[in-house]
């Protein structure tokens, strides 16, 4: 009789144990769903970081004298910065105007994925840029993507024509890939520039589905699929296509190329379409000569280059997720650069 007392006391321990923790969990899920979730800006000073790494080398460059001697130099410099600052908003204290704007470039980085879910923190980027940015402003996109969706690349490309319909230069790089609908998203910059090897273009429209009709008439599987609309579904995966379904579906897709091929000449008149727009791509410096980039350089070239008359800052929208969600891109980042890898080794050349 006490052994089964002693065990029914410890079956309500453990099942007291459990209703905490499920309540726990509840009561914790419920006000992360309460909580509005919103993202962050991030940004960080790329000049800051390039004076820092100069400084840390010349530490070990020069001697101790020469160093002391340049930073008392550098902070009577600071000093001497900070009363003409002074000075001239008290001179200007009465009057609505502001004190010599000293020019930004704004560094953007998009590395898109196939349906371009990027562009929901592109999107926010462009829109804190143009609340702040002044005359003499410039932005920059790094640029990294092989292309996807018509659709999500579309509002990639209009989110960066937000920002030369406000007057800011744009200059996109191309350090690795900007095929297809990267290639749209470059093709409205003012300059694209490239590294040497980057890969370039591939200006045309594919789409591709498995048809397993036959497989489940072997099993003897039946298949039904109602629609109202002559074409509202033209090729299927799992019932029987015809030769007029394949014709309207192609019509699709030469539609879609058109419409792209109109967006790129739109944006770089001078290129030459019929010769550039075969699906081809290209590697950077043959790029150049085709007319589909302007400069072969790399990103770190411009902004190195920047950081000496400008300030340079980089923005970084990122949205805050639960941990499903997390866990959830983990899978699907893993999944992606498998298959990515995959797809590279069968059918781009190893050096």
């Amino acid at each position: 009789m006490e052994f089964f007392l002693n065990y029914g006391l410890f079956l309500a321990k453990i099942a007291t144990i459990v209703a905490v923790i499920i309540a726990i969990i509840v009561i914790t899920r419920a006000i992360s769903n309460k909580s509005n979730i919103k993202g962050e800006l991030e940004i960080i000073n790329l000049s800051e970081q390039y004076k820092e790494t100069i400084e840390q080398l010349e530490h070990h460059l020069h001697n101790e004298v020469f160093m002391k001697a340049r930073y008392k130099a550098k902070k009577k410099r600071e000093k001497d910065q900070i009363k003409l600052q002074k000075k001239e908003s008290k001179k200007t204290a009465h009057e609505k105007c502001y004190l010599k704007h000293e020019p930004h470039l704004f560094v953007l980085d998009f590395n898109g994925s196939i349906d371009a879910k990027e562009v929901t923190s592109l999107r926010e980027e462009v829109t804190a840029i143009l609340a702040v940015a002044n005359k003499g402003d410039e932005v920059l996109l790094r640029l990294e993507t092989g292309g996807g969706a018509i659709h999500g690349y579309g509002l990639a490309s209009s989110q960066l024509n937000r920002i030369k319909s406000a007057g800011l230069p744009l200059t996109v790089s191309v350090d690795k890939i900007a095929a297809s609908g990267g290639y749209m998203m470059a093709c409205v910059a003012d300059k694209i520039i490239s590294a040497p090897f980057a890969v370039i273009g591939s200006i045309g429209v594919i789409a591709q589905l498995p048809n397993f009709n036959k497989l489940l008439k072997k099993h003897n599987i039946e298949f039904e699929q109602l629609t109202a609309g002559e074409y509202k579904r033209t090729l299927t995966m799992f019932g029987e296509n015809n030769d007029k379904a394949r014709k309207k579906f192609k019509e699709e897709l030469e539609e879609v190329h058109v419409l792209f091929k109109n967006f790129i000449n739109d944006h770089r008149p001078k290129l030459d379409l019929d010769k550039v727009s075969t699906g081809e791509h290209w590697l950077g410096t043959k790029a150049k000569e085709l007319g589909l980039v302007d400069e072969i350089k790399t990103s770190d070239d411009v902004v190195v280059k920047a950081c000496k008359d400008k300030t340079v800052l980089s923005i970084h929208y990122s949205q805050k997720k639960k941990f499903t969600d997390k866990l959830a891109d983990v899978i699907g980042q893993s999944t992606e650069t498998l298959l990515a890898k995959l797809v590279n080794r069968s059918q781009r050349p190893i050096i």
